[in-house]
This record gives structure tokens, C-alpha cells and sequence, in this order.
């Protein structure tokens, strides 16, 4: 597939702001005010769109309501991206009201991860480029208590074109934040822990795939039904999940591999990139990592597929953007993991 790339940003671009899942500015208005501040900082303009505030129940009772402001966003000439509130639980109602032609005639940056898993499937599925990172509340507000290099990340993937990019892991990460409820935990993380890097499990040599995937729970809400990729689809890619805030168990993720070995999934891929587990303690990493071996080397025999674990994706923070359709390169022998190709045009 030919994917189709947007514009990078620049100073002074209007930006859009949407809440396609849980109306969570609604809930808690000064984290997500908070996290347009570091928009303002970099100089761009924001508008907000009718979904960005709108009371959390309204919002879920009216999913085309959310597809309406996705299909607005893209089809309006002043906004160059778009980036969500928050995440949730039910994104993938409103995918049967997103106008695809819209968003292939328009294509722009579309951030956000977790819920916004099924959004950027079904921009993947037609061959959009969509950007796999933090929202406004859930990173963007808390930027200023994280290491200095998630900012300096952010803004080179959203601002700058290169023909790559080498990813290096941060140094320091948090599991959650602190309570939203209390006024003076504005913009604060959880106790920051140091980084033991990323796990090299298995694989020699080089690798390049297309990267695609995102929140465990969320794509398995999307198995079985029209939005689900094709077997065809998974040919070549370097594909990724994360585990959210709900701390999924080990057996669960463990049914959920035999799965995705049983569609074939291993058989196709060029490497498979597993998150930083959210809320796991270093033990349960290890029990993850020999789980991740069990299923894919022992079980499906796939003794050659690099697999990396402990990613800084998803729902720790600070966290890559992965740019979903772009060429990613693995170099299991010099451990290093990249872009190969320009993300924006």
C-alpha cells in the first residue's frame, strides 16, 4: 500500500483539538488546559472543536457526533493536525460515521493512543498516516515534570522532516499520574524510576517493515468486525501493542498472543515490538518477556522474528510517537530500533 503523509507543522499553524472517546475536559477542565499551554508555548493556534469540551455523558451517547468533528477537522484548510483530549473505551462506535474520502482528500497529522487505537486503524486501513502518541491530558499536560528529551522528541517528529530517525529510550518513566481530583497535582507524574531499556529478546540482523498496531484491549475490540486488517494487510510490518492503565494479566495477554499466532499474524510480520507494561513491577516484566517467548518461539516456532520488549509506547510516560505506515527499521545486532524513511512531507 502507498500510504499518503501529511504536512509537518510550523509555527503559527492552527492546531485541532477533539474529544473522539470520554469527554474528559469536561471532567477535569485545568488538566486539559494545562496541556494546550505547551501548544501556545510552541506557537501554534488552537481551535477547538464542539467534542474538545462537551459533557462526558452527551458525548457517549452521541458517537456521530465525535465522527462529525474527526471529518470536520480534516476537511478544514485552516487546521494542519489534529490532537485528541483523552482516551476511553468506545471509539470504535464512531467508526461507521467517519467519511473516508474526506480524510484520504485531506490528509493531516492525527495524534493520539490508547482508545485512539481504532481511529488510527481505520486511517491505516485506507492508507493515511496517522501519528501513535500522547494527548493533550495524558502527556501534554504533564510534559514540564518528565525528562527534557520527551519534549525535544515530540516537536521533532511533529515539526521537523527528516529522511529518519533514531529512537533511544529515555532514561527515567512514570506509571500514571497523580490524582486529577486534587488541585495541587497539576501537570505531576508518578514517582519517576529508572529505565532499564529496552529487552532484546530475540533476533540477528536487520529488519524493515511498515509499523502498525496499538492498545491490546482495543484491537481486540475491533477483531471480527469490517475494521479488522486483512490477512494480506500484515505482509512485511513491524507491528506493536501496549497494555493500558488496566493492567491486563498475564494470561490474558498470553491468550491474546496464541491468537494472533492462530490469525497468522507471526507468520507475516518482520518484528514485533512489545510496550513498557503499565503498573508491572520489574518481576512481572520478566514473567512478561518469557511469556512473549513462550508463545512466539517455542509455540509458533518463529525462532528468527526480532522481538523487542519494555518500548517506551502507550501508557508510561514519557513515550514515543510512532508513525503508523511508516518504514521502521530493527537492527537486532547493534540494538537499534528507527525510522527509515521521512514521516511528513
Amino acid at each position: 500500500m502507498e500510504y499518503i503523509k501529511s504536512k509537518g507543522l510550523k509555527v503559527g499553524d492552527t492546531v485541532a483539538i477533539i474529544s473522539p472517546s470520554w469527554g474528559g475536559p469536561s471532567v477535569f477542565p485545568t488538566v486539559y488546559e494545562n496541556g494546550l499551554k505547551i501548544l501556545n508555548e510552541w506557537g501554534l493556534k488552537i481551535k477547538e472543536y464542539p467534542t474538545a469540551r462537551m459533557e462526558a455523558e452527551y458525548l457517549w451517547d452521541n458517537p456521530e457526533i465525535r465522527a462529525k468533528d474527526i471529518n470536520d477537522a480534516f476537511s478544514d484548510k485552516e487546521v494542519k493536525a489534529i490532537f485528541t483530549s483523552i482516551g476511553g473505551n468506545d471509539s470504535i462506535r464512531i467508526l461507521p460515521f467517519l467519511d473516508k474520502e474526506i480524510i484520504k482528500n485531506n490528509p493531516k497529522i492525527l495524534m493520539g493512543f490508547s482508545d485512539t487505537t481504532a481511529i488510527h486503524t481505520f486511517l491505516n486501513l485506507n492508507g493515511v498516516i496517522s501519528f501513535y502518541g500522547p494527548f493533550i491530558m495524558a502527556g501534554f499536560s504533564q510534559m514540564k515534570a518528565l525528562p527534557v528529551e520527551f519534549e525535544k522528541h515530540v516537536k521533532e517528529i511533529l515539526f521537523e522532516n527528516k529522511e529518519g530517525y533514531e529512537y533511544k529510550t529515555y532514561d527515567k518513566y512514570c506509571d500514571g499520574y497523580l490524582n486529577w481530583m486534587n488541585p495541587e497535582n497539576l501537570g505531576k507524574v508518578n514517582e519517576l524510576k529508572n529505565n532499564n531499556g529496552w529487552k532484546w529478546l530475540q533476533g540477528k540482523g536487520k529488519f524493515q517493515g511498515e509499523i502498525f498496531g496499538g492498545c491490546l484491549e482495543v484491537l481486540e475490540m475491533l477483531k471480527g468486525t469490517e475494521y479488522w486488517p486483512s490477512k494480506e494487510f500484515w505482509n512485511g510490518k513491524i507491528f506493536f501493542i501496549e497494555t493500558s492503565e488496566d493492567k491486563p494479566t498475564l494470561e490474558h495477554i498470553e491468550y491474546e498472543l496464541r491468537n494472533y499466532a492462530t490469525l497468522g499474524v507471526f507468520d507475516k510480520i518482520r518484528g514485533f515490538v512489545f510496550s513498557r507494561a503499565r503498573d508491572y513491577t520489574d518481576e512481572e516484566k520478566i514473567e512478561l518477556e518469557n511469556l512473549i517467548l513462550k508463545v512466539i518461539n517455542k509455540e509458533t516456532k518463529k525462532i528468527d522474528l526480532p522481538i523487542i520488549a519494555n518500548f517506551d509506547i502507550g501508557h508510561t510516560d514519557p513515550q514515543f510517537i510512532l508513525p503508523l505506515g511508516v518504514k521502521m527499521e530493527i537492527d537486532c545486532d547493534n540494538k537499534k530500533i528507527g525510522l527509515i524513511e521521512n514521516w511528513i512531507d
